[in-house]
């Protein structure tokens, strides 16, 4: 999910798009779409609307060619409607979903092994979780003594505890069926989420998970990562380097 106008970020999401934001050297998506290459994952759908073209250069990369494909919105259909509208994209498969406006640091490759061979019989998804000092402004989940989500808030002034949800997840096809059934549902943590409980299994990442939804928090989330190692750089990488919002976030 790399759709949204950010507007939190702004003036930084004035002239470029929130997924792109720097980290160290490398944009927000790069991390992310690195990440999911690595595992082996059959392709990737990207949701564009906010500063599209920009994105859509992006995705025109090398190295993503044929792998990553962007899918425009005139209208953000919410992240359920998304899911949606793209069906016959997943062909009923197990299915990645994130927001791509958050930097996660973990071990990918075991809450995908988690997803597939350990989580707890009768569950249909997996959420990451993480632990918050902001509860209020998240999810915050209830879980049974197997991790299961037995009840969720979502943004109270006073939750139950700092187990958040990530909006990161893995979802088996019965969740995707749903939604093709349900056609006016459109968010999908207030209205998938609930309507699964009892059937979301958890898997928690004690590493690093951090919105990046305003200029505080996309400054420190540069501290996140260790210094960027050299690698070889492609035409946009270079350019992207020469872009003045490297300089407008250090400000």
């Amino acid at each position: 999910m790399a759709a949204g106008l950010g507007t939190r970020l702004r003036p930084f999401t004035d002239k470029w798009p929130k997924c792109l934001m720097p980290i160290q050297k490398k944009a927000l998506l790069e991390i992310w779409l690195d990440n999911l290459q690595q595992l082996g994952l059959e392709g990737v759908l990207v949701n564009l609307h906010a500063h599209s073209e920009i994105v859509k250069d992006f995705l025109a990369r090398p190295k993503y060619k044929n792998w990553a494909s962007g899918v425009y919105e005139s209208e953000l259909l919410g992240t359920a409607g998304t899911i949606r509208q793209n069906l016959g994209y997943f062909a009923e498969q197990t299915t990645f979903f994130a927001h791509a406006d958050n930097l996660c640091i973990c071990d990918f490759e075991a809450f995908f092994e988690f997803h597939l061979r350990g989580r707890p019989n009768g569950t249909v998804l997996t959420m990451m979780t993480f632990s918050t000092d902001t509860p209020q402004t998240c999810g915050i989940v209830e879980l049974d003594g197997r991790g299961v989500v037995q009840k969720f808030h979502e943004k109270l002034a006073n939750p139950p505890g700092n187990k958040a949800n990530a909006a990161i997840y893995l979802i088996e096809p019965v969740v995707l069926d749903w939604l093709r059934d349900h056609k006016t549902v459109t968010d999908f943590s207030t209205e998938v989420i609930p309507a699964f409980l009892g059937k979301i299994a958890t898997w928690h990442n004690p590493q690093v998970m951090r919105d990046i939804g305003n200029p505080a928090a996309l400054k420190a989330a540069q501290k996140d990562l260790p210094p960027a190692a050299s690698y070889q750089m492609d035409a946009w990488q270079e350019k992207f380097l020469k872009n003045p919002i490297h300089s407008q976030i250090r400000a």
